[in-house]
């Protein structure tokens, strides 16, 4: 069993571990439990009630949080043409349109957040797949990261502002961000919030039963915060 310091111990012992929070004394509680030295991240921890294994029990998708994530996002775009022209007026942070950017990313280079690109580009990002993929880089129209160069602007400025892929894993779990504790309650409950509505839009017609079994907010190194599952799937849309 895991051995924790004072500082945990400490930040522990202020939630009853036998108790479902609400999903705003949750907030309230993630907050006071954080002890790190920087602005920690919140998150959101899932059991899901679903077999990974099964082809239609997956899911993937993303959710545009209201008030992001409290970091800068690093965006790559791979694009040509209008696509490109249209990725660096929505504020892209680099746009490659020729095979220079490929080259760096296979050397190494990964100084980028997200990655969007058009479809015709995507011939030449599957090249570097095995870059991307392991570190969930890699372009996908389930992600809402491959469109057309008329969609780019409206991909760009999601991305920045908060657009957060959340997918079952292999453990029928599912981990997403939804901001940093300096974050006041009412933005990380409307975080939360989004969150959820995407998740019941998100819920595939093969589910059966309890779709979320269980559900944690942490602060990064605090303790979880388990939070009342039919009142947090009761939430409705903030945005």
């Amino acid at each position: 069993m895991a051995k924790h310091g004072k500082k945990y111990l400490a930040a522990a012992a202020k939630r009853d571990e036998n108790k479902d929070y609400s999903p705003a004394e949750a907030v309230k509680l993630v907050k006071e439990t954080s002890y790190a030295k920087f602005d920690a991240t919140v998150e959101i921890h899932m059991r899901m009630g679903l077999d990974p294994r099964q082809a239609d029990q997956q899911v993937r998708d993303v959710v545009v949080l209201p008030h992001g994530l409290g970091k800068t996002v690093r965006v790559l775009v791979f694009a040509q043409g209008d696509g490109a022209t249209n990725a660096r007026n929505a504020g892209a942070d680099v746009v490659a349109d020729d095979d220079e950017t490929l080259t760096k990313i296979q050397g190494g280079w990964l100084d980028f957040d997200v990655a969007i690109a058009t479809p015709d580009m995507m011939g030449k990002v599957g090249r570097i797949g095995r870059v991307l993929g392991p570190r969930g880089l890699m372009p996908n129209p389930k992600a809402g990261t491959v469109v057309n160069a008329e969609d780019m602007a409206r991909a760009v400025t999601e991305a920045k502002a908060g657009r957060v892929e959340f997918r079952l894993d292999k453990t029928a779990n599912i981990h997403v961000p939804i901001g940093k504790v300096s974050f006041d309650e009412k933005k990380l409950f409307e975080n939360f919030s989004a969150l959820m509505e995407a998740l019941r839009k998100a819920r595939p017609s093969a589910a059966k039963g309890n779709y979320i079994k269980h559900i944690t907010m942490t602060a990064t190194m605090g303790p979880g915060i388990k939070i009342d599952v039919n009142l947090a799937q009761s939430l409705e849309d903030t945005e």
